[in-house]
């Protein structure tokens, strides 16, 4: 049920949202320029450097399935202060590293840390809002999403010349300590606190019952298919952009803006076009230009790559994700009130693991223009499939159905009521 009087307004909780959501991609973006320089700097191979960004989408994603669970018995702000906390230690130890391989365990442990965006935004927009109210947060925080990944590739590239790869990780802690800032001043508790719900049993029966739910896994794999696509995609595009291309590692990240872009404005046109269309009637348009990315990335197979290329079917893919997410987000949750850490985490686990999956995939391949010609448009197929799939499903008859197994021990996360923050 939409609780009439959220103890966060809208406006809070979309900004809230897109700053937690954002510490992941925002720290895979900033460091993906510096990739290159990695195998300089440690005499290392490029498949050995690829781990340090295929280890941060594991820590990213297997993290997920606890983070939320946790928020849902301990509270939302404490979970999200703990693993900030991490991030921030990780980002340290990044910055220190002496060898690839501490760099590996740093990027997994950021990996970790950074996990609680994901898990936590969701669930707080869940916690207090549904219906189209949702798909308009939902929108809202891919807008300001958009504008951190449309930027760090641009920063990280004119940080490594001036100052080198250890600058990267030193803005990363600085951004983990203003998360950890805003959290305690501005995050309002959205549950009630009660640890005797962490329960790992009824977690597990929470999950089992999740991955059992039709609604949940299609409206989910659309989601995985499509923006798991832009997590794969980071680890072939440096590798494709600067070796086979030619780009400097300043050039690349002034490159990534046409696939932010190209989402954020997407996400603008969205906001306009929700008020008189309602977000499910954007779903298939999107599609179709999720289709249209897939088609242009797999002729790279035939043609040797250039830079439009390469990017325009990348910003196209991007443009089209922007019409799929609010939507399928409230979708997947939306039958979960009751469970909304653990519903998130899951969600949030299957988009990047999808990711995850696909990026080392693509490094077993070995060569990276090969592996997105093939393997990205295989994921816009899965986005699209699941969503045919997700049509023929009946109504729900019930928004919290579903929720007998609850995200901990069988009982609800409390919300908490309050006058609306203005």
């Amino acid at each position: 049920m939409t609780t009439t009087n959220p103890i966060m307004s809208e406006r809070r909780v979309s900004y809230l949202g897109a700053l937690l959501v954002a510490i992941g991609p925002v720290s895979m973006a900033l460091y993906t320029p510096a990739m290159t320089e990695m195998v300089r700097h440690f005499d290392s191979s490029e498949a050995i450097v690829k781990l340090t960004l295929t280890l941060y989408f594991g820590g990213f994603a297997f993290a997920q399935l606890i983070a939320g669970p946790l928020s849902d018995a301990l509270g939302r702000r404490p979970v999200t202060i703990a693993f900030m906390l991490l991030y921030c230690a990780a980002s340290v130890l990044a910055m220190l590293a002496p060898t690839v391989e501490v760099l590996i365990l740093a990027r997994f442990a950021q990996g970790v840390g950074a996990s609680v965006g994901v898990a936590i935004s969701r669930a707080l927009v869940r916690d207090l809002f549904t219906g189209e109210k949702s798909s308009r947060i939902m929108n809202l925080i891919g807008i300001i999403l958009a504008l951190g990944p449309a930027l760090s590739p641009t920063i990280g590239g004119l940080m490594l010349p001036l100052f080198g790869w250890r600058s990267i990780f030193v803005l990363m802690t600085a951004i983990g300590i203003f998360v950890i800032g805003v959290t305690i001043f501005a995050m309002k508790e959205t549950v009630v606190r009660d640890p005797s719900r962490l329960n790992f049993r009824a977690l597990a029966g929470s999950y089992r019952m999740l991955l059992t739910n039709r609604r949940f896994l299609t409206a989910s794999f659309v989601i995985g298919g499509a923006l798991g696509a832009i997590y794969a995609q980071a680890t072939f595009l440096p590798f494709i952009l600067m070796q086979n291309v030619g780009l400097t590692p300043s050039q690349f990240g002034l490159s990534m803006l046409a696939q932010s872009g190209a989402f954020f404005v997407g996400s603008l046109l969205v906001r306009r076009l929700m008020t008189p269309y309602g977000s499910q009637r954007l779903v298939l348009p999107g599609l179709v230009f999720i289709a249209a990315g897939s088609v242009g990335v797999s002729t790279l197979l035939i043609w040797p790559p250039s830079f439009l290329h390469v990017m325009v079917p990348v910003a196209v893919y991007s443009f089209g994700i922007s019409f799929v997410m609010p939507s399928m987000s409230t979708a997947a949750l939306a039958p979960f009130g009751k469970m909304a850490g653990a519903a998130s985490s899951l969600l949030g686990f299957i988009q990047m693991g999808s990711g995850l999956v696909v990026g080392s995939i693509g490094a077993l391949i070995g060569d990276a223009l090969f592996a997105m010609g093939l393997l990205i448009p295989m994921m816009g197929a899965v986005a699209c499939l699941c969503y045919a799939a997700y049509r023929r499903l009946p109504p729900d008859q019930d928004e919290d159905a579903g929720t007998g197994g609850c995200g901990s021990a069988g009982m609800p996360p409390e919300p908490v009521m309050a006058a609306p923050d203005r």
